[in-house]
């Protein structure tokens, strides 16, 4: 069985626990056999190529997609429930030339009065409020359609997190991003996760741009744990174990290592 464990037992700290979880689409088996221990405070990387399967694995969790095996979240002293789950998808695309501003994209998501009717005092307020947790009030009045790509990943960031999720999930966050954006970007959720206590599982680039970046240094900084899937689980561990495994090298057909 493919497991990932962190330091504890689920029974110490609240923990996504996903046991021999598989998806078909029609008689096409896309994921089989994952099994993973996600705890709080822990940020896992999943990594793999186009069509591995990444994306079909954050849609059986979110609920979006049907699945065998078992999805659960346990905390200390409760039963397993369903967990509040911030998700931030891979980025949407925004007409520049659409008037929308952050603001206006916020209450359309958090108030049930329409956009054109205007933001309130205390709707502005509450958007600020979200902003500030990702360092980004200067970006409330700018046009969504205009923002850069990290920019952009920064906003969807505060939608996610408000109110607070148990378990943050994000789809290729650095899509779009550059290199400086990128680094932004982890910092930020590395100051997230510790202090909020955050469980963390966001999918990675197939490596291609990384590898043009020479940025392999990210994951071993950021990231707890890695899990590289191709349908199933190929490798986990620690993200420089593996970067360096001989799976990884097989599927990204490299000669060595990332690192």
């Amino acid at each position: 069985m493919n497991e990932i464990h962190y330091g504890g037992s689920c029974g110490h700290v609240c923990c996504l626990r996903v046991e021999n979880l598989g998806v078909k689409i029609g008689s096409t088996e896309i994921l089989k056999d994952i099994n993973m221990h996600v705890h709080c405070g822990q940020m896992v990387a999943l990594i793999g190529p186009n069509g591995a399967g990444k994306s079909t694995f954050l849609k059986a969790i979110l609920g979006q997609r049907e699945y065998s095996g078992v999805i659960a979240f346990s905390e200390p002293g409760k039963r397993s429930h369903k967990p509040r789950i911030g998700y931030v998808p891979q980025s949407p695309s925004f007409d520049p030339g659409e008037p929308m501003s952050v603001a206006d994209l916020f209450a359309c998501c958090m108030s049930r009065h329409p956009a054109f009717l205007g933001v309130s005092k205390a709707m502005r307020q509450t958007v600020l409020d979200c902003l500030d947790r990702v360092h980004g009030q200067d970006l409330i009045d700018k046009r969504v359609g205009t923002l850069s790509g990290g920019e952009l990943q920064r906003v969807l960031l505060a939608l996610a997190l408000e109110p607070m999720p148990n378990i943050l999930i994000l789809d290729e966050p650095l899509s779009g991003v550059d290199v400086e954006g990128m680094t932004t970007l982890m910092d930020m959720l590395d100051e997230i996760r510790k202090t909020y206590d955050l469980s963390i599982l966001m999918t990675t680039h197939d490596f291609s741009m990384l590898m043009t970046t020479h940025d392999f240094s990210l994951l071993p900084r950021y990231a707890d744990q890695a899990v590289l899937i191709d349908g199933t689980v190929r490798a986990m561990g620690k993200p420089e174990e593996v970067l360096s495994s001989q799976a990884f090298r097989d599927i990204f057909h490299m000669k060595g290592g990332a690192l």
